[in-house]
């Protein structure tokens, strides 16, 4: 089961792949996740990454399409996997779709978190991640045990940079202009599913679940 995850920044699709993932025992590979890490590294790639994420701006495909296409050739994602913050961009989807036919492989869903602009930039504003471990958390949805610290591992929580208000509306703004395409490149593919992300954690989840075949 080869599935993606669409829906604008802070739609909830990360918190559902997760989910996912644990359900049906595949890999949630988000691209997210690999570009903190290599910031809190100091790769070459995490510079670079970084500059572009502190402005709302998207990472250019060639820094992901290569590593995200050996992330899903690795032998733990031979029975599916979950892909979150990939493709961004209709550039992106044909070479994930041609680098699967290589392989004799497709994408099976596309499915879609949708939630109106003005939900996620007061959602996000209340998200704080971890400066240790990268875990992420929202004072209202997710709060941590003690205010300001990681349940995980004690790290002190900050507001990051690209979650900020002025910050997300510029995300917004590019999400609409480069990744909304993709929404339609999917339903012409008959693969895309959309789903009330406005709604609870657990009914957004139900609802993806029923989609899969349960």
């Amino acid at each position: 089961m080869k599935i993606i995850m669409l829906g604008a920044p802070g739609a909830g699709k990360g918190t559902q792949a997760k989910k996912i993932a644990d359900k049906y025992n595949i890999p949630h590979i988000s691209t997210g996740d690999i570009f903190r890490a290599n910031i809190k590294n100091g790769t070459e790639l995490g510079i670079k990454a970084k500059t572009f994420m502190d402005q709302g701006l998207l990472v250019p495909d060639e820094l992901v399409v290569d590593l995200v296409v050996d992330r899903v050739a690795q032998d733990d994602a031979k029975n599916g996997y979950v892909l979150d913050g990939f493709p961004r961009t209709i550039p992106q989807a044909e070479a994930l779709d041609k680098a699967l036919a290589a392989i004799g492989e497709k994408v099976d869903f596309a499915i879609n978190v949708e939630v109106p602009d003005e939900n996620i930039v007061n959602r996000m504003a209340g998200r704080r991640a971890c400066l240790n471990c990268g875990g992420t958390y929202h004072i209202v949805h997710i709060p941590t045990k003690v205010e300001g610290i990681c349940d995980a591992c004690g790290g002190t929580l900050v507001l990051r940079e690209d979650d900020k208000p002025e910050t997300v509306q510029k995300r917004l703004t590019v999400y609409h202009e480069q990744t909304q395409p993709l929404i339609d490149y999917y339903t012409v593919k008959g693969i895309l599913v959309e789903v009330d992300g406005t709604k609870d954690m657990s009914e957004v989840f139900e609802a993806i679940v029923k989609v899969l075949g349960e």
